[in-house]
């Protein structure tokens, strides 16, 4: 079997630099160069405008001819709009997930653990990504195509602000947790409005928490 074909100069720049700004490697504020992003990845300076470019219409960068791209902070107006839709579409979706099947249970218990587990190696790029996943899959059990697309679209913005949470906020890993396993405790035991509200108390802090980190 012959060996996949290597991805385009340009898709590597891309996965590249957008996993450096979701994961804080490069932070709100960062002045990144062509020369400097070309020589990292190994590549000639033309994928990376297709790149920057890219990155610049998904919001992540703004770019400023002959001198580069900076990479954009997260807005007061950008946590306030993603809490807001996180809150109608995971209130809503977690009464429509009760009662749960054993194929949902089951993916919690094993989203918590594999977080646990991320926990304790201190890797909070991973920790956050499956913090997405936990709720993702409450959302995508509820049956609404059309509601589990739309939150797939936040997935980039959920990334990043619990990336920043969780290192402005240390002590946000314990408490994710235990927020996690109060929403799982009520899914589990059929109580459609408990979970509601363990879903609302929960993105509330993180909303309050990213509030207090804007600037």
């Amino acid at each position: 079997m012959s060996a996949p074909a290597p991805a385009p100069a340009a898709d590597r720049v891309y996965r590249h630099l957008k996993q450096g700004v979701l994961d804080r490697r490069y932070e709100g504020g960062t002045l990144l160069t062509e020369g400097e992003v070309a020589e990292a990845v190994g590549v000639s300076r033309t994928p990376v405008r297709e790149a920057l470019l890219r990155l610049e219409t998904e919001g992540l960068i703004r770019l400023y001819p002959k001198k580069g791209a900076l990479v954009l902070a997260v807005s007061a107006q950008e946590i306030a709009d993603v809490v807001e839709t996180r809150l109608l579409v995971e209130e809503f979706t977690v009464r429509r997930a009760v009662p749960a099947p054993a194929a949902l249970l089951g993916r919690l218990e094993e989203l918590l653990r594999a977080q646990e587990r991320h926990a304790d190696g201190g890797d909070l790029a991973a920790f956050a990504a499956l913090d997405r996943c936990f709720h993702a899959e409450i959302v995508r059990h509820a049956g609404n195509q059309i509601l589990s697309r739309l939150y797939d679209q936040l997935r980039d913005r959920q990334l990043r602000m619990g990336v920043a949470v969780m290192h402005a906020h240390p002590d946000r890993v314990a408490q994710n947790l235990a927020e996690h396993r109060e929403i799982l405790t009520a899914v589990r035991a059929g109580d459609a409005e408990g979970a509601a509200a363990c879903v609302r108390a929960h993105v509330g802090r993180v909303g309050s928490l990213m509030r207090g980190d804007a600037r």
